[in-house]
């Protein structure tokens, strides 16, 4: 492994972005690594007297290495459960992809391995112009794509595993999640996947009706990446 950081990134929402990368950040830190996980922005959060949180955003602070202020973790966190950059201008905010990759250096200096965990899918527009691909482009991170296992999964993967190549970035791997225990052609869609992605399949983590960071850990390959 050459990179610092990876981000995570899903053919959708709700396809087991989050369960992925603290799993992500589980096999790192069993292998001796510190790591730090951040989610930059993030919409659907409840109101706290500390402040605006996001369910997602705390467990990877939860599962980072060392203490972190949440802000560090989430620099931009928005209330309503919308899009990015509906959320933003309706709170009169504008996301900064530049203080985004500031925060993004500086918590690097502090772990050995960051992961950023994206919003919604790939082509999510942020604020001002500026796209989730523009984030990633700043952070020059290698992509790991999430597939939630489900009808329609083939076709969001290859689009969006032929668009982030289009867009000239590193697709360091692909993982599968179990997000429907009803979904009955995993074998064949994996299969399918496998012949057609043009970059390793790290991991498929099983169906969890509680989430286990240790059993999902278990299932990622590192020494693919």
């Amino acid at each position: 492994m050459t990179a610092h950081g990876f981000f995570i990134t899903g053919t959708d929402t709700e396809t087991g972005k989050t369960w992925f990368t603290l799993a992500l950040m589980r096999a790192f830190q069993a292998g001796g690594m510190t790591v730090a996980g951040m989610k930059p922005v993030a919409s659907g959060c409840e109101e706290t007297a500390a402040g605006l949180r996001n369910a997602d955003a705390l467990s990877l602070q939860a599962q980072s290495s060392t203490a972190h202020e949440y802000a560090t973790i989430n620099p931009y966190a928005f209330k309503p459960p919308i899009a990015p950059h509906i959320a933003a201008a309706q709170a009169d905010s504008e996301i900064d992809i530049n203080h985004i990759a500031n925060v993004y250096t500086a918590l690097s200096k502090q772990a050995d391995v960051v992961i950023v965990e994206g919003i919604g899918g790939w082509r999510v527009p942020l604020t001002g112009g500026a796209s989730l691909v523009d984030l990633v482009r700043i952070l020059n991170l290698p992509v790991i794509l999430v597939v939630g296992l489900r009808l329609g999964c083939i076709n969001h993967t290859l689009l969006t595993a032929e668009t982030i190549i289009t867009d000239e970035l590193n697709l360091a791997g692909w993982a599968a999640c179990q997000i429907n225990s009803s979904y009955l052609e995993t074998d064949r869609t994996l299969h399918t996947l496998a012949e057609s992605v043009p970059a390793p399949l790290l991991g498929v983590l099983p169906y969890l009706q509680t989430f286990d960071v240790e059993v999902l850990a278990k299932q990622i390959n590192l020494d693919l990446l």
